[in-house]
């Protein structure tokens, strides 16, 4: 059996190896958002430093590590580059994902291919049909399959019918990347390196093995939850952990847009005005607005992985008003990180307008965060107040 192995790191470590990645990644932002995708290279980068592995266990040649180890490690890489580090982000959802399907699946997927990086569309948005015999056929057109121009598989969410088109589940099916027609139409304005074009496929048959329901991950009702020799990684709350996920760059994100401000505002005359940039009381204002919105941001985010992980570690089940916590911090945490450097970007004066500028690139990239569907401040606002008045979520995802 040829596992997949990545370099195996303590979870005190992960910050110290993300950050030496950070100078490399910069020198090649604006090339990988300009070629749509994250560089061969640069996933070469994260498997060999052990952080694609965080998520993943250790028979696969994953670290098993945490949540908190997974906050270390994206926010850290998006500090070089935001469309990387969204990418390392949905590899550890799919890691984790992975982590609820059977024995056999998690052994094909992660000893086949040539680096255990898996995409995937989670949401059901294909068709699969189930057989006599159990299998599947698949139908359906995914958009958003972030980072799929370096994975061997993917996961795509399906609803599930039977023979009579009576809905059965709905959840995700593993199949290899040569088995999908991979588009080439993600032309956006922002998160543009996360290469996250479309996939279709046409009756493409997939084995029982293959799939994992979904409604089972978010409500603890998979094998793996009662396993209890499972890695407590895998024992994390579906919808926070899912949720999270795809979060975790804007910190970094945040983090680069202060650091390019502070290092090329400062001096700089304020035109039409007698002011200097860090003399102007407005200026000092506006960063010191942001860089708090930024600590905040931190705050939340780290309490919830936190949060996450002690019940994961446990075994135990979330109850739901944190549940709703967590889903409105994970909106959150994005608009409080895009509206920071919003802040920055505008005080800073139209220098930043610049395709030169991290500045602008990074906002962009945040910009676009807020707007995913599981991300919307509306949407996750409305969720937890739901759960605080004791109504119904109105929604599984949670």
């Amino acid at each position: 059996m040829n596992v997949h192995a990545t370099k195996f790191i303590r979870q005190d470590d992960v910050k110290a190896i993300a950050r030496e990645l950070v100078p490399d990644l910069r020198k090649t932002e604006f090339q990988t958002e300009k070629d749509r995708k994250v560089p061969a290279e640069n996933i070469r980068l994260l498997n060999d430093s052990g952080l694609l592995g965080v998520m993943r266990a250790r028979k696969w040649g994953g670290s098993e590590l945490s949540m908190t180890a997974h906050v270390d490690a994206v926010s850290t890489i998006a500090e070089g580059c935001g469309g990387t580090a969204w990418v390392l982000g949905v590899y550890h959802a799919h890691d984790y994902i992975i982590g609820h399907m059977p024995e056999r699946a998690q052994q094909e997927i992660y000893t086949t291919g040539k680096v255990a990086a898996v995409s995937a569309v989670i949401g059901p948005r294909g068709k699969a049909v189930k057989q006599k015999d159990g299998s599947f056929v698949l139908n359906g057109f995914w958009p958003f399959a972030s980072g799929n121009a370096a994975s061997d598989w993917l996961l795509l969410g399906a609803e599930v019918f039977d023979l009579d088109g009576t809905k059965l589940d709905e959840g995700d099916l593993a199949v290899p990347t040569e088995k999908l027609e991979r588009l080439d139409d993600w032309n956006v304005m922002g998160l543009s390196g996360s290469g996250s074009n479309s996939v279709k496929a046409v009756d493409v048959a997939v084995p029982a093995h293959m799939f994992v329901s979904l409604p089972a991950i978010l409500e603890n009702q998979t094998v793996t939850f009662a396993d209890p020799d499972a890695p407590a990684i895998y024992k994390c709350q579906g919808g926070p952990a899912l949720g999270m996920f795809i979060a975790t760059s804007s910190l970094g994100q945040a983090r680069r847009a202060l650091e390019e401000f502070l290092k090329v505002v400062p001096g700089k005359r304020v035109m039409y005005t007698s002011h200097i940039s860090h003399e102007w009381t407005a200026l000092q204002v506006a960063v010191g607005e942001a860089a708090g919105m930024i600590q905040a941001a931190e705050l939340i985010f780290y309490k919830a992985a936190e949060d996450v992980d002690a019940y994961a570690r446990r075994g135990e089940k979330m109850p739901m008003a944190l549940r709703g916590r967590i889903r409105n911090d994970i909106t959150t945490v994005p608009k409080l990180c895009r509206d920071a450097v919003h802040k920055l970007l505008t005080i800073g004066g139209a220098a930043g307008l610049s395709t030169k500028s991290p500045i602008q690139l990074n906002w962009r990239n945040l910009q676009a965060t807020t707007m995913h569907g599981f991300l919307l401040g509306e949407a996750g606002a409305e969720i937890y107040g739901r759960v605080l008045l004791g109504v119904d979520p109105g929604t599984g995802v949670i």
